[in-house]
């Protein structure tokens, strides 16, 4: 190690309370002290904040952070001031007089890191004062806004681009927790990024634990998993304002502390909502997905999906606000047929070049929902990326996986039905009429197009159209049949599918997923810390109790997993203290007595608590 990586390693755990970098966080600190632009694309909850906090500390002058998240620039102000780190921001909820004490902390050098939304920073006067404050790196976070390929574009990102003109010798950040190839393409050439380093992680959020249940009941199918896990928190995506709010009430009426969040809401309404579940004085909150991002809340326990979503990117992202501690999350998502058909409904309301692609991602969707195979692979797969297991154990697939039948009989019947239909009509049809005529349907089309004289007419009346409809798409992701793009999605039978049929070849298929319970599972999750949970109980509260005199987020005083490391390694000291993750120096000062002593007087009454052979004073040093 040079000197220079141990005075990184030195700030680091004085300021932060950490010991060692996560994955990346290195190269992309030492590429932006060399004065180089960097691109970074690190999953949420894999420290992309540090990578710009850190520099900030190790030389003179102001960073600047553009971030559109007003609520989450005072959370991560409020966070760097309680580590001991000279920090602001300026957005439209401050008052006149506060903005104006800022700027002249500003022209006095007093802060190391402003936080600022875009449209505040491209005021004329606003780039004057720029150029006086020394601005020695510009981070432009969830930079997948300036893309109209990205989820969340933003057209007030586009301005960012003048920075070049304004500060030309100044070196820019772009940070994203999400983005696809295009998308990255698209935000270096917005930003002018000049030839950057490009550092792209894992996707793979491994405490994360992904499930797919049957939809049957959603509302007791909630209730249920709720009251499995009556001390976690967790947030539930629903498709419309008015679901959201009925959930929230039904929850609420059954001793939940829940509220909803959608636009509906007057903005003060979503911030008093917000507000309350973000210092865990309400546990659920049933929201559209107006919520989440920017919502800087680590122990965020569960993510469930009362809805089917839009598409990959959204389901990623808003999974991704679950367990971004890096302790266990659960990630569940309730399917039914029905929510596709909605879905298919309001693509229609779209202009013909948007229903194109909202007919493909939906597509994608469903085949992650209805899949037999590892959850995990499905979605790193659509961001590029390979999983190097056939196993994740991390998902229900894998976990536990699906029963499958020889559906040899089934694919013959559907894949000569799509065959004979073409044959006859010379065009091809979506998957719902072929349906129709398999199981003997008496519709207009299929009277009008002679579909009643096909040989596949009525002969799959064995099968439900749920049934069919989930073979069907089965058999498009096996590669059987290829459904083309459009609004009519039409199917025809490929090479392989032919080959197939040719040769009686034996098809397996995957049972359609039943409704299985949502009680947590016994398998131990990655990212899991065992500890004394009574103990652990006891901090919280007086983590709360703290946060709430000081007037700021629980996980600003101590994060769940210095909560639950002081309850595994019962700390007696400071120096023992010290050890635990996240404890720098301020916070060693100011919080330190009070938590021992609350283990203290614990153990005065209960037990110390062995947890398999690793003692505080073994563990501690590599916390």
């Amino acid at each position: 190690m040079d000197a220079a990586e141990k005075s990184w390693l030195e700030l680091l755990k004085r300021y932060f309370g950490f010991t060692s970098f996560r994955p990346l966080q290195r190269e992309i600190i030492g590429d932006t002290l060399a004065g180089k632009d960097v691109f970074a694309l690190l999953p949420t909850g894999g420290g992309k904040s540090l990578c710009f906090q850190l520099p900030a500390l190790l030389r003179p002058g102001l960073t600047l952070v553009v971030s559109p998240l007003i609520a989450l620039m005072k959370d991560q102000v409020d966070a760097l001031q309680a580590a001991g780190v000279g920090a602001t921001f300026l957005n439209s909820t401050l008052a006149s007089t506060a903005s104006a004490q800022r700027l002249r902390g500003l022209h006095r050098h007093e802060f190391r890191l402003l936080y600022v939304a875009p449209e505040r920073l491209m005021l004329p006067g606003f780039l004057g004062d720029l150029q006086k404050w020394n601005v020695n790196l510009i981070a432009v976070d969830e930079a997948h806004c300036i893309s109209e390929w990205g989820h969340d574009f933003r057209p007030e990102y586009r301005q960012l681009s003048d920075l070049r003109a304004l500060l030309p010798n100044v070196p820019m950040m772009a940070l994203t927790a999400t983005a696809t190839e295009r998308v990255r393409a698209d935000i270096i050439k917005l930003l002018q990024l000049r030839e950057p380093n490009c550092f792209v992680a894992s996707f793979n959020r491994p405490n994360l634990n992904y499930r797919v249940l049957a939809k049957a009941k959603p509302a007791a199918q909630v209730l249920e998993f709720l009251r499995a896990r009556p001390r976690d928190s967790g947030i539930i995506y629903c498709q419309s304002r008015k679901g959201a709010g009925a959930l929230a009430l039904q929850l609420a009426q059954h001793g939940i502390p829940a509220k909803p969040y959608h636009a509906g809401l007057t903005a003060g309404e979503r911030n008093e909502h917000q507000e309350l579940f973000l210092r865990d004085d309400v546990r659920v909150m049933c929201a559209t997905i107006a919520f989440g991002m920017g919502i800087n809340k680590p122990n965020v326990r569960f993510v469930i999906h009362h809805d089917l979503p839009k598409n990959i990117e959204g389901y990623y992202q808003e999974t991704g606000r679950a367990g971004r501690d890096g302790l266990p999350g659960e990630c569940v998502l309730l399917f039914s047929a029905g929510d596709v058909a909605k879905q298919q409904g309001f693509i229609e309301e779209k202009t013909p070049e948007e229903q194109l692609l909202a007919r493909q991602q939906l597509r994608q969707i469903v085949h992650y929902a209805e899949s037999g195979g590892c959850r995990r692979a499905e979605l790193l797969r659509y961001f590029g990326e390979t999983f190097p297991s056939d196993n994740c154990a991390g998902c229900d697939n894998c976990l536990a996986p699906r029963a499958t039948f020889d559906g040899t009989l089934a694919a013959q019947k559907l894949l000569s039905c799509v065959f004979r239909i073409r044959q006859r009509s010379q065009f091809g049809t979506g998957l719902n009429h072929v349906v129709e005529v398999l199981t003997g349907a008496d519709t207009d089309r299929i009277r009008s197009w002679g579909h009643r004289q096909l040989s596949t007419y009525g002969i799959g009346r064995e099968h439900s159209r749920a049934d069919w409809q989930a073979i069907g798409r089965e058999l498009v992701r096996l590669g059987y049949l290829r459904q083309a793009p459009g609004k009519f999605s039409t199917l025809e039978v490929t090479d392989d599918g032919f080959a197939a049929l040719r040769e009686r070849r034996k098809i397996i298929l995957t049972k359609p997923m039943a409704a299985p319970p949502t009680a947590p599972e016994k398998t131990p999750r990655a990212g899991a810390i065992g500890c004394d949970e009574e103990l652990f109980e006891r901090l919280r509260r007086l983590r709360k109790s703290l946060a709430d005199e000081r007037l700021v987020l629980a996980y600003i005083v101590f994060s769940d997993v210095a909560l639950r490391q002081m309850a595994r390694y019962y700390p007696a000291n400071d120096e023992e203290f010290s050890r635990i993750s996240g404890v720098g120096e301020k916070k060693l000062q100011e919080f330190g007595a009070v938590f021992l002593a609350e283990i203290a007087a614990h153990l005065q009454s209960h037990p110390r608590q062995i947890f398999a052979d690793d003692s505080f004073q073994a563990q501690g040093r590599r916390l």
